[in-house]
């Protein structure tokens, strides 16, 4: 990657009050975290004033008892749900950026997002193929839990492939291309059962895609939020192998670091992560490139040791700020999520890019 990777290695050398202002800007963003959440609570179509949102929360009745089913069962599942999948997909986003040594790569990049999408795919336009028997498909009206399997079943499926071949590849970039061949390939399936279904189930598929944190229920919430805190906490365990690794596969060796070991767990907390989020949320676009490249510039580090945590909650911060934007409060309309978050973070990512060369620029002079 572009950027240097001294200070991975003289973290000794930081000087305290440097050290001092990054334990404020993490504080700042958890104080700014808990705040959008709090606030994606109280707006929407209806507001609830934030002291009877506070009362639901302690167990108390509120003035209006619409407002305590408002809030337990749709907004608190919502901003959860935003929260984790965040901080999932920067992480996931940070941790192939590092493996890969690409700054261009995502949590999707090893085609786990694809799988999910052929899985969903299968369910809900297998249906609408001319002369095909419905047995992928869901009779009646498709429910939110056939596309969670689905997706499921999609995403764990190309993360098998991926982990056995990751077992017997050497380059880290041999598997790369492999992953964005799964990509292509199921992207091609995917195609060509659009092109052969119905205007319906092309809606219905097409929905999917735009990704939304407002389907997961309380019972999928005890799959989801497991998932996503063991890969989180997997990411926490990776952080100096990874910080090994970006200066190269075979510098990380001559530290005495197993590459293929170290190489492995890093894929699968990654893909853990993405495909937990995919399969409950869609593809959600974005955070995986960009928050990763924010924080880095931010905390003017690329020691995985602060980053992993910063690239939380900065993920979980822009998710959530994405979706309450995406709701448009005080109106009925939901704008689709992934082109809020683009509209809204490419811009931002460009300056940040920008910025930074100046600054290398100017160094370097």
């Amino acid at each position: 990657m572009a950027e240097t990777t001294s200070s991975i290695h003289s973290s000794s050398d930081v000087t305290w009050p440097r050290l001092q202002l990054r334990l404020i800007t993490l504080l700042g963003l958890a104080v700014a975290l808990l705040g959008v959440f709090l606030l994606s609570l109280v707006v929407g179509s209806v507001s609830i004033p934030a002291g009877e949102v506070l009362r639901i929360l302690l167990g108390e009745q509120p003035e209006r008892a619409t407002w305590t089913t408002i809030v337990l069962n749709f907004r608190l599942p919502r901003a959860l749900t935003a929260t984790l999948a965040g901080a999932a997909l920067g992480v996931s986003g940070l941790q192939m950026q590092t493996l890969f040594r690409n700054p261009l790569a995502d949590p999707f990049v090893l085609g786990v997002s694809s799988g999910a999408s052929l899985g969903v795919a299968l369910v809900v336009l297998s249906v609408g193929v001319a002369g095909s028997a419905p047995l992928l498909a869901v009779s009646g009206l498709l429910s939110n839990v056939s596309l969670v399997l689905a997706a499921c079943g999609g995403a764990a499926a190309v993360l098998l492939i991926v982990l056995l071949l990751a077992r017997h590849v050497q380059s880290s970039v041999t598997l790369l291309i492999i992953g964005l061949m799964i990509g292509y390939l199921t992207s091609a399936i995917v195609s060509l059962l659009l092109y052969f279904s119905i205007a319906e189930r092309i809606q219905a598929y097409i929905t999917w895609t735009f990704g939304s944190f407002g389907g997961v229920t309380w019972s999928q919430m005890r799959v989801l939020a497991p998932t996503v805190l063991v890969g989180l906490g997997l990411a926490f365990t990776l952080a100096k192998s990874l910080n090994a690794l970006l200066l190269g596969e075979a510098y990380a060796h001559s530290m005495g670091l197993p590459v293929r070991q170290a190489r492995f767990r890093i894929i699968t907390s990654a893909a853990v992560l993405a495909g937990a989020v995919t399969a409950f949320c869609g593809p959600i676009a974005f955070l995986g490139i960009a928050v990763p490249h924010f924080c880095r510039s931010l905390f003017a580090t690329s020691d995985h040791r602060l980053l992993v945590p910063a690239v939380m909650l900065m993920g979980a911060l822009g998710a959530l700020g994405a979706d309450l934007i995406a709701q448009v409060p005080g109106s009925d309309t939901v704008l689709p999520l992934n082109a809020v978050m683009s509209l809204i973070g490419a811009p931002v990512v460009v300056w940040i890019i920008l910025r930074r060369s100046r600054l290398n620029a100017a160094f370097a002079s």
